[in-house]
């Protein structure tokens, strides 16, 4: 999105680390500038408008004026920025110089309002899966952020990129399919309902343990049985003994 801003940037002829460490002494922080078929300049610049600018409505999609001293006004974008990792002081910033009759790519961050009917009837979760969507459209075209309402989601329903809003100058880049928000069942109630549908669906299991025991008697039985023939056979053969005798 373009805006009324211009910031001042002067041209540095030395590079290196110790040079980028004497500009932020001086509160200035070394940047490059390239694009439109012209040859990249190194320039230095304020961190703290460049700060402005990154923590603004439009952020890193604005477009502002670059006007460097004894050089080109060009209108420019934030396209890479590095922080101190311990500080969060700013240290170094790409810009690219923008053709405002020549439509870009930009990534456009993705708000939703509304209480979803699958969070307040279904007692389900909402969740945001992807923030941001790029589209292709002229610079003075760049939405500041899409707005999306998600009232009417439900259990189980998502929605996607093809379901937000384009004016006609603007072109998805991002898949159509890309799942921006859902409605989900929460994790505790889920993992308690899938014991008890197994159980609902398990047929039942022969009881195994008393056929073991059937069977063991069974076979009790049968040795009980021989035992008997056995001793009625051994009497026999005595008494055969006895009156040989």
């Amino acid at each position: 999105m373009r805006k009324d801003i211009t910031i001042a940037a002067e041209k540095r002829d030395t590079r290196g680390k110790g040079e980028a460490r004497r500009l932020r002494v001086t509160g200035r922080i070394p940047a490059i500038v390239y694009g439109t078929k012209q040859d990249p300049v190194a320039v230095t610049l304020s961190p703290k408008e460049v700060n402005r600018i990154l923590h603004s409505g439009t952020g890193h999609n604005t477009i502002f004026d670059l006007a460097v001293q004894d050089g080109e006004v060009s209108p420019v974008m934030i396209v890479d920025w590095q922080h101190d990792p311990v500080k969060g002081n700013l240290l170094h910033v790409d810009l690219k110089r923008i053709d405002l009759g020549k439509r870009l790519r930009a990534k456009i961050p993705v708000r939703t309002h509304g209480v979803p009917k699958g969070v307040k009837v279904e007692d389900g979760l909402f969740e945001i899966v992807t923030r941001e969507l790029e589209i292709e459209c002229l610079p003075d075209d760049i939405p500041e952020h899409f707005d999306t309402d998600v009232t009417e989601l439900m259990l189980g329903q998502s929605l996607r990129a093809s379901d937000v809003t384009l004016t006609a100058a603007m072109k998805l880049i991002s898949s159509p399919d890309t799942v921006v928000a859902h409605v989900v069942a929460m994790r505790g109630a889920a993992a308690e309902e899938t014991p008890a549908a197994e159980a609902a669906v398990a047929p039942a299991e022969p009881a195994e343990p008393e056929v073991i025991k059937k069977g063991k008697k069974e076979e009790e039985g049968g040795e009980t049985e021989k035992k008997k023939k056995k001793k009625e056979e051994e009497g026999g053969e005595s008494e055969k003994g006895k009156k040989k005798k």
